[in-house]
């Protein structure tokens, strides 16, 4: 239960859901007490006045007599009826309370953990898969919330019903009470050793299945590749394994589910034949009565389930330990990408690097090395480099996404690190080398980083990035449905709306990371020819391993190898005959060459 403490700051908030439903619980198992007894002097009613009637045989009183008898039957039979009623009702309540608390949690657990997702470096990201990230907010606090709500609730029906039965079937006969236990906690400890297995085996099932369905949308995503390859048999025959595979661990799962239930009733029955017969011989004994019987029948029946219970909870909370564990892991893991100050300030949008170095933290690559450059207000930068040079890194470090390994990145002549995150962020347009579009309409995608977006704003931005015409042609235009990750579109399009989306919110700071790589040439010289209006009086910073991009530049830095090789402008670094002229012609004859 250590790790389950957690969720005591959770219990203490709704107190007052857990006491009313411990309330609505007692209540509800005195009106399931209650009839046993109506039982019990109904049936000692009907046996201590049978022989009456019978003796008033051929009499006349015998009718007056009967309609006295059957009313005082009927009164139990109504007695009973009316607490039938009112348990219903109280259990309901019970539920309102207990299980809409666990729900209440659920909520706000959920919410505190999508919340500190949202603070975590893009380090811790890199560090876990998507799919364990899904696990602990959906099935670890879906297992948690069985512990807060059915757990909590069966656990007090079977504390709260044992210590209002257990004394009543004691002062009735102790011997029998012995008689009617016995089984029970063999039934309870039988359940919790089934229901292990079988959650085992669940478990078994659902890797399994989640192997057949990865197999299947990899078949289904790849069908072009599976069908140029004439590799459709293999592709069956593999199905048909993973398929067989899942079918014998339903076939395990179901043998153990056929021995539930007749293990419960088996045990069941055992307890009442006990009672039955130990009832027989205290009746013979002329201890009890037929109604004593009756009654213990009824108890055994009642503590049956909450016993079983016990088993089934057990196991529950056995569970949500394993996953609020792993939610505590995540829970306890802190962003390191903390503001010194939370300084709050409208910034100028100078830039300067000074000695940054910076290494990956999980995998230990070195990305830059000794790093230094400043940009003024206003002006642009473009950064040119081959693949794995630290150009997007450098855009990372702007953003504070993470922060440098040595050195110091100042915005402003103030470090990076002063100011309040959510601030410095909100004056920066940013967009990524991989281009992520929500599934939503195009308008909502484009205004997504504007509080106070209007149709004009979003319209002038798609304008700029050259995409308003495209999007124009589609029937829907501004609210076409742009599908899961923008499927729907081309990545040309795809790119232009992330830039539309950066440059809506009119930033201090634009970074455009390789923005334009999915575009051809005509569009990008038409992208960059809009660029220029853009950029004016905000500080730019194209990062691309196009050499046509950095013309726009006032300034241009080149990297290999996570260093500066070349800086300057796009004359000087031409007549300087380095790096970067020659990435320069050999980018103009690949143009030639496909034109």
């Amino acid at each position: 239960m250590k790790e389950l403490r957690y969720l005591n700051k959770y219990l203490i908030k709704y107190k007052w859901h857990i006491v009313w439903g411990g309330v609505f619980v007692i209540i509800s198992n005195v009106f399931q007490i209650l009839p046993a007894q109506m039982v019990r002097h109904a049936i000692d009613l009907v046996i201590d006045n049978i022989r009456i009637y019978e003796a008033f045989d051929q009499l006349s009183i015998q009718n007056n007599f009967f309609e006295v008898f059957a009313f005082g039957i009927l009164v139990y039979a109504a007695l009973i009826l009316i607490m039938a009623l009112l348990r219903g009702i109280f259990l309901y309540f019970v539920r309102q309370t207990l299980i809409v608390m666990s729900r209440l949690i659920e909520y706000d657990l959920k919410n505190e953990i999508f919340e500190h997702y949202q603070t975590l470096p893009l380090s811790f990201y890199r560090r876990n898969n998507t799919g364990d990230l899904m696990n602990r907010i959906s099935e670890d606090v879906g297992r948690v919330r069985m512990y807060l709500g059915p757990s909590i609730m069966y656990g007090m029906q079977l504390f709260t019903l044992f210590a209002m039965l257990i004394p009543i079937m004691f002062s009735i006969s102790p011997m029998l009470t012995w008689y009617a236990l016995i089984p029970l906690p063999i039934l309870s400890f039988s359940i919790y050793y089934v229901n292990n297995i079988i959650e085992r085996r669940s478990e078994e099932i659902q890797k399994s299945q989640s192997r057949l369905s990865t197999f299947v949308q990899e078949a289904f995503s790849g069908i072009r590749v599976l069908k140029s390859f004439t590799r459709e048999n293999e592709s069956i025959n593999n199905f048909t394994k993973e398929s067989n595979e899942y079918k014998r661990q339903s076939l395990r799962l179901t043998r153990v589910q056929a021995l539930f239930f007749p293990l419960i009733t088996g045990l069941i029955g055992l307890s009442t034949i006990l009672a039955v017969y130990a009832g027989g011989v205290e009746v013979i004994s002329g201890a009890l009565t037929f109604g004593n019987i009756a009654e213990f029948i009824i108890y055994v029946n009642l503590l049956t389930w909450p016993v079983a219970s016990l088993g089934w909870t057990s196991s529950l909370v056995q569970r949500a330990e394993a996953s609020q564990k792993r939610i505590n892991e995540f829970l306890k893991t802190k962003t390191d990408i903390v503001s010194e100050e939370n300084l709050e300030r409208e910034i100028q949008g100078k830039i300067e690097f000074k000695d940054v170095s910076f290494e990956y933290p999980d995998t230990g690559i070195v990305a830059l090395k000794n790093i230094s450059f400043s940009i003024s207000p206003g002006e642009s930068l473009a950064i040119i480099g081959t693949t794995g040079s630290g150009k997007s890194t450098i855009a990372n470090l702007i953003g504070r996404l993470y922060d440098s390994t040595k050195g110091e990145v100042l915005i402003d002549d103030i470090s990076i690190k002063k100011y309040h995150l959510t601030s410095i962020r909100s004056q920066m347009g940013f967009v990524p080398q991989d281009v992520f579009l929500f599934s939503d309409t195009i308008y909502n995608n484009i205004g997504f980083g504007v509080s106070d977006s209007d149709e004009e704003k979003v319209k002038k931005a798609a304008i700029d990035a050259d995409v308003y015409d495209n999007i124009m042609s589609f029937p829907l235009g501004f609210q076409t449905r742009v599908g899961e990750r923008g499927i729907t579109l081309s990545g040309g399009q795809k790119q232009r709306v992330s830039i539309a989306r950066a440059i809506a919110r009119e930033p201090k700071i634009l970074v455009l990371d390789d923005s334009l790589s999915a575009v051809d040439t005509k569009t990008e010289n038409t992208i960059l020819n809009s660029m220029k209006k853009i950029m004016k009086g905000r500080t730019s910073i194209i990062i691309s391993h196009r050499v046509s991009s950095a013309k726009l530049a006032n300034k241009i830095i080149v990297l290999h190898d996570a260093q500066i090789v070349e800086e300057g402008t796009h004359e000087s670094l031409f007549a300087k005959g380095g790096t970067y002229r020659e990435l320069y012609e050999k980018q103009m004859q690949s143009s030639e060459v496909e034109n």
